[in-house]
C-alpha cells in the first residue's frame, strides 16, 4: 500500500476541488481499488490540530514512510526568506516541504501555483512565491534544479489552473503502483502522455484555424471562427489535452467559446495581466500576431495564412449552426 501525504501552500484550494471530481479513478477508487494510504489532506484529513501534527512530525523524522506526496499551491518565502508569510502547525509551511520532500519517493507539484509560481508569482511577487523546482521557465525553484526524491526523479510537475483531474489521479495511479519510472517526462517535467499534444488537438473550431477566418465578436466563437486571430487564444502554443481528455466528459474552454488562456504553462498569466493584454490577440503593425503557433516562423506562418484565407470556402465564413 503507497502512503501519501497532501499539502497545500499558496493557494486557493482549486486543484483540490477539481481532484475531488475525478472520475477515471475516481478519489475514492485510489484508497479502495489501488490501495493507496492518504495520511493527511487538507480537505479530507479527520485528524486535527496536534493528532495532525504528530502525523506531520512523524513523517518528517522518517518514522512514517511516506511514498508520495502531494504539494498544491506556491511555496511562500516571505518576509525575507523566513517563510513566516505562511505558518502552517506552528511552523513556517516552507520547512515542512523541505522535510516533506526529503523523505517521499516521489514528489508531485499540483496546479501550476505548486510548478511554477502561477498567478501568486506575477510582479512584483510581494511575498516572494516560488513553485517546487521551477519558477516560471526558470530551473530551480524552491528544491533546486538537482533536487531528486528518495526513488531518484525530479518533482512531476502536473500544471494547470485547475489541473484536469483525471491528469493527477492517473498519474498518481502510475506512481503508486510502482511505475513512477516509467512515466515520461518533457523538458518541464510534465508528464508526456498528457503535455505532447497542444490544446488545440481536438478543438471543435480547428477547421476555422486552418483558413484562418475568426468571428469579430467575443461571443460569436461559439458558433463560428477560431479565437486565436482576435480573441487570444492560446491553443495552438499550450501544451495540454484539454480537447482530448474533456471537462466533466463534455466540454472545454475552447469548444464553449472560451479562448484558452494557456494554463499549463511556465508563464500563465501572459503579459502580467497587463490591461489590454486579457482575451486580446497582441499585434505587431496591427495585423500580424506576436506569437504564433508553436513550431512556425512569422515569415511562414504569414505566407500560410494569406494562402489560407485565399483559398477559404464559403463554409467557414458562415455560422456553423442554422436556428
Amino acid at each position: 500500500m503507497a502512503s501519501l501525504l497532501w499539502f497545500q501552500g499558496g493557494a486557493c484550494s482549486g486543484n483540490t476541488m477539481s481532484f475531488l471530481n475525478a472520475e477515471e479513478p475516481s478519489a475514492c477508487d485510489l484508497v479502495t481499488d489501488f490501495g493507496i494510504n492518504v495520511l493527511w489532506h487538507p480537505s479530507l484529513g479527520l485528524e486535527m490540530g496536534d493528532n495532525a501534527k504528530r502525523i506531520f512530525n512523524d513523517v518528517a523524522s522518517g518514522k512514517t514512510p511516506l511514498d508520495i506526496f502531494v504539494f498544491e499551491g506556491t511555496v511562500i518565502q516571505g518576509p525575507n526568506g523566513s517563510g513566516r508569510f505562511n505558518m502552517f502547525a506552528d511552523r513556517p509551511m516552507k520547512d515542512w516541504v523541505k522535510e516533506m520532500c526529503a523523505q517521499a519517493g516521489a514528489v508531485v507539484a499540483l496546479g501550476d501555483c505548486a510548478c511554477w509560481g502561477g498567478i501568486p508569482a506575477t510582479e512584483p511577487n510581494p511575498v516572494d512565491n516560488v513553485g517546487l523546482q521551477y519558477l516560471k521557465r526558470r530551473h530551480g525553484g524552491f528544491l533546486g534544479a538537482d533536487f531528486r526524491s528518495k526513488w531518484g526523479l525530479p518533482v512531476i510537475n502536473i500544471p494547470g489552473c485547475p489541473a484536469h483531474p483525471d491528469w493527477v489521479t492517473q498519474i498518481l495511479v502510475a506512481v503508486a503502483s510502482g511505475r513512477a519510472g516509467d512515466i515520461a517526462l518533457d523538458d518541464l517535467q510534465r508528464p508526456q502522455t498528457f503535455f505532447k499534444s497542444f490544446t488545440q488537438t481536438g478543438c471543435t473550431r480547428v477547421q476555422f484555424f486552418e483558413y484562418k477566418q475568426s468571428p469579430t465578436e467575443f461571443g460569436q466563437g461559439t458558433r463560428t471562427g477560431c479565437l486565436f486571430y482576435e480573441f487570444g487564444c492560446r491553443g495552438p502554443m499550450t501544451h495540454s489535452p484539454c480537447n482530448r481528455i474533456l471537462w466533466n466528459r463534455q466540454s472545454s474552454k475552447t469548444r464553449a467559446g472560451m479562448p484558452c488562456t494557456g494554463c499549463t504553462e511556465p508563464e500563465f498569466p501572459f503579459h502580467d495581466l497587463k490591461p489590454g493584454t486579457v482575451f486580446k490577440t497582441q499585434k505587431i503593425s496591427g495585423t500580424i500576431p506576436k506569437e504564433i503557433p508553436t513550431g512556425t516562423d512569422h515569415i511562414t506562418y504569414m505566407a500560410h495564412a494569406a494562402a489560407a484565407r485565399i483559398a477559404a470556402p464559403r463554409w467557414s465564413k458562415e455560422d456553423m449552426f442554422v436556428v
